[in-house]
């Protein structure tokens, strides 16, 4: 979600450069202005539905950010549809497209403003996510080290009763023995996951 709100910063730029380019004559930049146009609608709205594995506006920050007082949903829209009428009047050699181009230009500052504030929403969104799977992952690893505990424990005693028994608990004490060599490596595994939680 991060790259999807960083693509639309930079398409953003793209669109503004290369309908500039056009409006000056460079024949190939309005293509690339189109394209760069449709990346980014693409991306603005694969951010705000609920499809293709991404959960859509997903906070409150995030909905305040697009649909609440900062109306950055329509903002970013506007932007899009100003620079199809711009690149349309540019194709069509219309009088108009040299007053929507500077229109263009000047709603580039207003719009990277809504792109950053979203795309900061987003990295603190992945920041408090990240913390929050640390936290999990730590409850998990304690989990895993009060039952290893318990494993060697168990693989302790197995011992002692093994020796008491004698011949008859020679097998038993080879069982106990393979226990407590895996208890050794989960602490191994253990010591791995707690330093990658770090």
């Amino acid at each position: 979600m991060i790259n999807l709100s960083g693509r639309r910063r930079f398409t953003s730029q793209r669109i503004v450069l290369y309908a500039l380019l056009a409006l000056q004559g460079e024949e190939a930049s309005l293509a690339v202005a189109r394209e760069a146009l449709g990346l980014f609608r693409k991306a603005h709205f694969a951010l705000l539905e609920e499809a293709d594995g991404l959960p859509g506006v997903f906070c409150p920050e995030l909905y305040k950010a697009y649909f609440g007082q900062d109306e950055g949903d329509r903002k970013i829209r506007d932007f899009a549809d100003l620079a199809e009428r711009t690149l349309r009047a540019i194709e069509a050699g219309a009088v108009e497209a040299q007053a929507l181009q500077a229109e263009l230009v000047q709603q580039t500052t207003p719009t990277l403003a809504v792109l950053n504030h979203i795309t900061g929403i987003y990295e603190e969104q992945s920041r408090l996510h990240a913390r929050q799977m640390k936290r999990q992952l730590r409850s998990v690893i304690s989990d895993i080290e009060t039952i290893n505990r318990e494993a060697r424990m168990v693989a302790f005693n197995a011992r002692i009763v093994a020796a008491r028994a004698g011949r008859a608990g020679v097998e038993f004490s080879v069982v106990a023995g393979v226990m407590s060599n895996i208890s050794g490596e989960i602490d191994q595994m253990i010591a791995t996951a707690l330093a990658a939680a770090e």
